[in-house]
């Protein structure tokens, strides 16, 4: 019967309701890289270097060695050493110091603080020992004391204690070392506080581990072969030699995780490629900063994992100039152009583009928006391809601008970017990077280009990520890559690069700010992403921080410092089914007519991408007499000739450029106008969507139109009146007034375009 009510009060007690032993004191947190290298260990809440560390992660000659030194007969007894007890009685009064407590009884004393010199003291410990083997079971008593004995200073239990004396965790320990934290906790402020200090054990350690080795070999006599590891002095770390690494990424890992919510934590940093990003990002500040250049942001991901590998989030964490322990990878910055490439994938997806459409880089207006390039020139017409290498930026809003299903603004909403504002406040000036994303967000839309257009956000944590979502169709992130790898080195950069660098495709673009505030360079270098930005965290403008002159360098320094760690460093890039190569016009980026005199293989999307006949070069006939374009009937010799047809507004740029075309020749006035063909006059101003407000001064408006390659002249019609004519790509001045007019153009073969003008006059 007695035992049966034994029985039942144990269990009553263990099915009770009761909180863990180790939610009774506060843990540090252990961060470490991926490949288990210690980052930082935390303080715990109270202060104390605390580490709770599950037994099974601490190793058994450990906790044999601390059984054998404080309570041999620890699985054997119930909380209370009927040996030990005795001789407590025995010493009531004799005024020696009272001895014998298990290990329950000392766990006792550290969780509920039980003074036990008395003698009520010790029948306190006594009583709470029992409440604890009543409430937990052995293994759970031996893993609380474990992490609760005092190690000296303020560091408290084996986990933590093992990684500040030694530089590993628990599991890793070697016997010498094992033996060595045994003792300690008999006399933590004489063994323990020496210790923290570092460099050599004290000598009464010394000889408390060898009393101890010696009844461990009686119980393991293999482990004799090891008594000259164990009498040699044993040198040891101190709280001082902690490793502090990587701490932008160890605190924004911290941050993610309720505190005392993980007692370790395991990030995706890769500590070698850390060291190699500090060394090259350090370095360059320091060479540049003759120039203004004092901060400077990394970041290298894995986009096979969406691992972060390396992150420096500041060129110095401890400098309060900079503003250090800011995190730059996570503050909201302009991108510049680093945007660019998602705006033209979005277009190949749209079927608004191939990697070979040709553009122009030309003035344009948008209602009231006129974009300019960031040189305040123009290149005239030029292929998609070399549109986004060279940054243009009038090109990049004309595409942005025929963009719908989704418009760039929702699919910057759909790829995770924060805090956007409403799209009518960006406008198409979205395009060239008017709305600020994080490093952080802009490193996943890259990586998203090399997973086949599939999207996650990038993660600090080995504990997985988010289910992918597909931002671009795997034909597209393809195409903006092989793009995007047509970008070549700066010429400044080109010096000292190996072989094994030349070959390895690098998919990477710039990024400068509106103000040069932000200097960015960003790509793909085999399976990485890597990203850095320079400026100031204050936002102050500097001429230097221009991407290419800024970033690039420093981009390319850690790409090959990259290539000399890593030299088979390489992915393979998979063609998706759904991309083909055709042959195109090489001038127009067209299907080539009979009259195209040069090809070109590009990629494009079958029954996606755009792809037109060429109308540049055409074949006509010309009168040999008098060198005019003529039809039949034909008056006398004649011959084919192929010109090319440019609209009035290239044809201008190339004359700007010193390339002049060849100015095709005029139309014989008896040829009817039905067979000229070609492509209508284009209205560029009046605006359209615009309502003109003139002053008393202003009494004219530029009527001006983009005219076929066999204009001449352009005829312009307010109303049924005309108004005069300009010669081909030459501007009309009108004499305006207040009203609504109808404003139509004719060129001299007869092709026409028409747009609404509304002025309104203030005085």
């Amino acid at each position: 019967m007695l035992f049966i009510a034994w029985t039942t009060l144990r269990v009553g007690a263990r099915v009770w309701p009761h909180s863990r032993l180790r939610d009774l004191v506060p843990s540090s947190t252990a961060v470490y890289d991926a490949h288990g290298t210690l980052l930082r260990l935390t303080l715990a809440s109270d202060e104390q270097y605390r580490l709770w560390t599950p037994l099974e992660r601490i190793a058994p000659s450990l906790r044999e060695a601390v059984l054998l030194y404080e309570d041999r007969h620890f699985y054997r007894h119930f909380a209370v050493n009927p040996l030990a007890l005795g001789r407590a009685v025995r010493s009531l009064g004799g005024g020696r110091r009272l001895g014998g407590s298990t290990v329950t009884m000392q766990l006792a004393r550290r969780v509920w603080q039980i003074p036990s010199r008395s003698m009520g003291g010790k029948i306190v410990q006594m009583m709470r020992a029992v409440e604890l083997e009543l409430l937990y079971g052995k293994d759970d008593i031996l893993e609380a004391y474990l992490n609760l004995v005092p190690y000296g200073g303020n560091v408290e239990g084996v986990g933590a204690a093992s990684l500040v004396y030694f530089g590993k965790p628990a599991a890793r320990l070697s016997l010498d070392e094992a033996l060595a934290l045994a003792v300690i906790p008999q006399s933590p402020e004489a063994r323990g506080a020496v210790l923290s200090r570092g460099g050599e054990a004290p000598a009464g350690l010394a000889r408390a581990r060898l009393g101890l080795f010696a009844a461990y070999v009686h119980a393991h006599p293999d482990a004799a072969r090891e008594r000259a590891l164990v009498e040699a002095p044993i040198a040891v770390r101190s709280v001082r030699d902690l490793p502090f690494e990587a701490p932008h990424l160890v605190e924004e890992a911290l941050h993610a995780v309720p505190p005392d919510a993980a007692h370790a934590l395991t990030t995706t940093l890769d500590l070698s490629l850390q060291h190699l990003v500090e060394r090259q990002l350090h370095a360059y500040v320091a060479r540049r900063r003759s120039v203004g250049i004092e901060n400077a942001v990394a970041m290298l991901v894995d986009t096979r994992d969406l691992g972060v590998r390396a992150l420096v989030g500041s060129a110095d964490f401890h400098d309060d100039h900079i503003a250090g322990q800011v995190n730059g990878a996570t503050a909201k910055r302009s991108p510049g152009s680093a945007l660019k490439p998602f705006v033209y994938g979005l277009a190949l997806d749209e079927g608004v583009l191939h990697p070979m459409t040709m553009l122009k880089d030309a003035p344009l207006s948008f209602a009231a928006y006129s974009p300019e390039n960031f040189d305040g020139r123009y290149a005239g017409p030029l292929s998609a391809t070399d549109a986004l290498v060279r940054s243009r930026n009038i090109p990049a809003v004309t595409v942005a601008s025929k963009l719908a299903q989704p418009s760039f603004y929702e699919w910057m909403k759909q790829a995770g970017i924060t805090k956007l504002k409403g799209e009518s406040q960006y406008g198409l000036g979205l395009a060239l990077g008017v709305a600020e994303v994080t490093m952080e967000e802009l490193v996943g839309l890259y990586a998203m280009l090399a997973n086949e257009g599939r999207w996650r956000p990038v993660t600090l944590s080995s504990t997985g990520s988010r289910a992918p979502r597909r931002l671009l169709s795997a034909e597209a992130a393809f195409l903006v890559t092989k793009m995007l790898e047509q970008n070549p080195r700066p010429d400044a950069l080109h010096a000292a690069v190996g072989e094994g660098q030349a070959q390895l495709p690098i998919a990477w673009k710039t990024g400068t700010s509106w103000g040069f505030r932000d200097a960015w360079a960003i790509g793909l270098v085999g399976p990485y992403v890597l990203c850095v930005w320079v400026g100031d965290f204050e936002g102050q403008g500097n001429p230097a921080f221009v991407g290419v002159q800024a970033a690039a360098p420093l981009f390319f320094q850690i790409v090959d410092a990259l290539l000399a760690k890593e030299p088979h460093l390489g992915t393979t890039r998979k063609q998706p089914s759904g991309v083909r190569k055709v042959s195109l016009c090489a001038l127009s980026g067209k299907l080539p007519g009979p009259s195209c005199p040069r090809t070109k293989a590009s990629w494009f999307i079958p029954g996606r991408s755009p792809i037109e006949s060429c109308d540049v070069h055409r074949s006509i006939v010309v009168d040999d007499s008098t060198g005019l374009r003529t039809c039949t009937p034909y008056r006398g010799p004649v011959h084919s000739e192929v010109y090319e047809f440019w609209p009035s507004d290239l044809q201008k740029l190339f004359a700007e450029a010193g390339l002049p075309r060849r100015v095709v020749p005029a139309v014989e006035s008896r040829c009817p106008i039905a067979d000229v063909g070609g492509t209508p006059p284009k209205i560029a101003s009046p605006l359209r969507g615009v309502t003109y407000t003139l002053r008393r001064d202003q009494a004219t408006i530029a009527l001006e139109a983009v005219s076929d390659g066999d204009a001449h002249e352009l005829f312009w019609f307010v109303g049924d009146e005309l108004v005069g004519k300009s010669k081909r790509g030459q501007p009309l001045f009108w004499a305006a007034r207040p009203g609504a007019f109808q404003v139509r153009v004719v060129d001299d073969q007869g092709r026409a375009d028409e747009r609404t003008l509304k002025v309104e006059r203030v005085d």
